[in-house]
């Protein structure tokens, strides 16, 4: 990324606040394929006290994967203290994540599956500047999914769906927010831009403007392949006063908490963040552990207090009862894993 040695490999997880871990995690594998796990990890969340009150909090966490491709979801859970929820219903342009985008071969054919699961349909089926379809659910634990058509996969299998395609961030100001989402996240290519866009919403939400942005090219780095094209969709209300979805809330608390992007070259990506005005709130210099994998992990605030983490993988298992893993400090970052080797990461599947 210019003269900063970094790279951006992909969105590798959203992490979801819940009150159940089992339950959601179940439900989301039912609904949209997230039954491998990557890691499993009960522990205290030290550094993240600033944004818990100023307390260590402790966690149940599980990183879930589709391996059709797409970034996963970290299902996070309280087990010190009972999460908080949103007052009232997220919806189209609140300020953070509001909607997470899901990957689909049949939007048609989603539509009635997840129907079936006991989604609640929101919108009807949109059809893109970019010619691509889509429509809008809310899960059973309120939180608002994009099933978004895709041409992106790692592989084929017997699921509809793919892992997370991207994010829709409501945004304060437009404008501003694509010098970091573009310039710095590695989101260069606009694939839209749309001014007084009229979303048929649940509630009358005025026009807005939206941009559609996607990471160029193919994805370098180890799971550059599995996690496919990714997007970010900033969207600037019109007219109405916007909701912090965050606001007097924990980090953790019901929701969807952060987007996690895939990073080779955390300290040049850290210099240029702050040179541009966003510098790491949350830093783990080095190497943080989360039971059976390890990383450098960081986070940064966008202009209305989003949460982008940033992670850099050293170690993933792949078979944990033979202590088999895939170390990834020494190798070439610009390089896919092969795919073979990816792919074993399904022997952890959990079938219900």
């Amino acid at each position: 990324m210019g003269d900063f040695g970094y790279q951006l490999n992909g969105i590798q997880q959203v992490g979801i606040g819940v009150i159940n871990l089992e339950e959601s995690w179940k439900w989301y594998r039912k609904a949209f394929g997230m039954d491998v796990p990557i890691f499993q990890d009960k522990a205290e969340a030290y550094l993240m006290k600033g944004y818990t009150g100023g307390e260590v909090h402790s966690r149940h966490a599980v990183l879930a994967m589709n391996m059709q491709g797409g970034g996963g979801f970290e299902i996070w859970q309280f087990t010190s203290r009972k999460p908080t929820a949103y007052q009232g219903k997220t919806s189209w342009g609140d300020l953070g994540i509001f909607a997470v985008k899901i990957r689909s071969r049949d939007v048609l054919k989603s539509k009635a599956w997840l129907l079936e699961c006991g989604a609640e349909v929101v919108t009807p089926i949109f059809t893109h500047p970019d010619s691509t379809k889509s429509f809008f659910i809310r899960d059973p634990f309120a939180n608002l999914f994009e099933i978004r058509e895709s041409e992106s996969w790692f592989k084929s299998g017997k699921s509809l769906h793919g892992g997370v395609l991207g994010v829709c961030i409501g945004v304060s100001d437009l404008d501003q927010s694509l010098l970091l989402y573009q310039n710095i996240l590695g989101f260069s290519e606009q694939v839209y831009l749309e001014k007084n866009h009229q979303a048929k919403w649940e509630n009358d939400v005025g026009t807005s403007s939206r941009t559609l942005l996607e990471m160029k090219g193919l994805n370098p780095g180890a799971f550059g392949a599995l996690l496919c094209k990714a997007q970010v969709e900033l969207v600037q209300l019109d007219q109405k006063p916007t909701c912090r979805i965050f606001q007097d809330r924990y980090w953790g608390d019901l929701g969807f908490i952060h987007c996690c992007l895939d990073v080779n070259g955390m300290h040049d990506l850290k210099a240029k963040a702050q040179l541009a005005g966003y510098p790491f709130t949350v830093d783990s210099e080095d190497s943080f552990d989360m039971g059976t994998a390890s990383g450098h992990f960081c986070y940064l605030e966008d202009r209305d207090s989003t949460l982008i983490e940033m992670v850099e993988t050293h170690k993933v298992p792949i078979f944990e009862k033979f202590n088999w893993y895939i170390h990834l400090k020494s190798r070439d970052h610009r390089k896919n894993l092969p795919s073979f080797l990816v792919r074993m990461l399904a022997i952890n599947r959990v079938k219900d």
